[in-house]
């Protein structure tokens, strides 16, 4: 209620600034908004790294080498599909709506400079840009895509050591759940940094959503709106038999985060935590949702590339053929990995077009347009990435035969919101007594 609250309040106070032209409200909103944001900013590295190398060492509970290759193919697999689908509502959805069409408007030259010192996703750069010149480099310079690298060779590493790589995952696990800790903290702050962002959102962008780029931001959360409230439930529904009222009902508390937050990364905890709310193996979770969250993101690299790219077309008068949408849903279903980091919509929404063989100039000023409204659409598509996040591991699990049914219709108490992730567990599970899991016995 807290955090509605202050998107209410957010809103109005932005609207307020915009109106009145009052500049010192403006810069408080956007003071208090860019302040919360680094809070998360700053976790996500660390958070990404332990996460991923916890989760793949927790895998030897699980049946082995073997099983873990099952269940990395089967998520692989699930993520493929439901980008696939995402991909196919984008392309409807903006088929329908065309946005950009009719559309005339210049993008304001600083704009258009902030677009042109980011860097354009191509699938060399993506291949060359894996490999960090030296770890703390992949830290220091915020390199998402090379830290996911590091963090699954140095992983494997410890998994295939097993014991003598004990203290270094104890070490690990320590620094996971400080930063967990920590980010117990700021999370603590989210209506105050909901009013922040939406507010500064409002103030900045407020004209130039409600009129000529409506359409754009319409179809964005249309889109993620269909793949968010119609893909997921209907996949948790008659694949993982679980109701999708359950799955809202345990997840919504992260979906709300997702949304003010922009950030998938700084909403990992929540969604770890969220997934064994919902019965999905602890270990496997683990695994899968830290993956997940640096290469599963439906809204960022399925629906709004698809949306992004057409909304291109239509502004500058470009018709496209079977083959430019067959691209489009190419690019989304074999491109997911590009789009790790805080910049992943435009790495992928750039490589997107880039396979069309749009202009470089076409692409600069259309992206430029679209980047006025960015934050608006950022909201809704981070909110479906994580819910993305959550689903695929469900499903998954269900499969594998590691959803426990008691867990998931047990009520469960505020993610994280108390700093203490062990409350969510059933009381079983935090004794170290739990029975081994139905995949270790297959």
């Amino acid at each position: 209620m807290a955090v509605l609250a202050s998107l209410l309040l957010g809103a109005l106070l932005g609207w307020l600034a915009d109106s009145t032209g009052a500049g010192w409200l403006v810069t408080t909103l956007d003071t208090i908004g860019s302040t919360f944001t680094k809070l998360l900013t700053f976790t996500v590295l660390p958070l990404i790294f332990t996460a991923i190398v916890l989760g793949i060492t927790s895998l030897r509970s699980m049946g082995g080498g073997r099983a873990a290759a099952r269940l990395g193919g089967k998520t692989a697999m699930w993520f493929a599909i439901t980008s696939l689908i995402s991909v196919l509502i984008g392309i409807g959805v903006a088929g329908v709506l065309r946005p950009g069409q009719g559309v005339d408007i210049s993008p304001d030259q600083q704009r258009v400079n902030d677009v042109n010192e980011m860097s354009s996703g191509s699938w060399l750069d993506l291949i060359q840009g894996l490999v960090p010149e030296h770890l703390v480099g992949a830290f220091a310079e915020g390199e998402t895509l090379q830290v996911v690298f590091v963090s699954l060779l140095v992983g494997a590493a410890a998994y295939s050591l097993g014991d003598k790589a004990k203290p270094f995952v104890e070490f690990n696990q320590a620094v996971f759940e400080i930063i967990q800790r920590v980010l117990g903290w700021i999370i603590r702050l989210a209506p105050l940094g909901t009013l922040g962002l939406i507010g500064n959102a409002v103030a900045t962008y407020g004209n130039e959503f409600f009129a000529p780029l409506l359409k754009l931001t319409g179809a964005t959360y249309l889109g993620c709106a269909l793949v968010l409230f119609g893909v997921y439930p209907l996949l948790l529904w008659f694949v993982a038999r679980v109701s999708p009222v359950k799955f809202f009902g345990k997840a919504w508390t992260v979906l709300q985060f997702a949304f003010v937050s922009r950030s998938s990364g700084a909403s990992l905890p929540l969604s770890r935590q969220a997934a064994v709310n919902l019965g999905v193996d602890r270990s496997y979770a683990s695994f899968a949702v830290p993956l997940a969250t640096t290469t599963k993101m439906d809204g960022c690299a399925a629906v709004y590339p698809a949306v992004g790219s057409i909304f291109i077309a239509n502004l500058f008068g470009f018709e496209m053929g079977i083959a430019q949408y067959l691209t489009i849903v190419a690019v989304a279903v074999f491109g997911a990995i590009a789009t790790a980091g805080v910049t992943g919509w435009f790495t992928m929404l750039t490589l997107t077009v880039g396979a069309l063989d749009f202009p470089p100039a076409m692409i600069a000023t259309g992206i430029a347009v679209a980047y006025a409204v960015d934050p608006i659409m950022d909201m809704m598509r981070t909110m479906t990435n994580v819910a993305g996040q959550i689903a695929v591991p469900t499903v998954v699990a269900r499969g594998e035969g590691i959803l426990d049914d008691e867990v998931l219709k047990a009520p469960s108490s505020p993610l994280l919101i108390n700093g203490d992730e062990e409350a969510d567990q059933p009381e079983e599970r935090r004794d170290g007594s739990e029975e081994e899991p139905a995949l270790a016995k297959a």
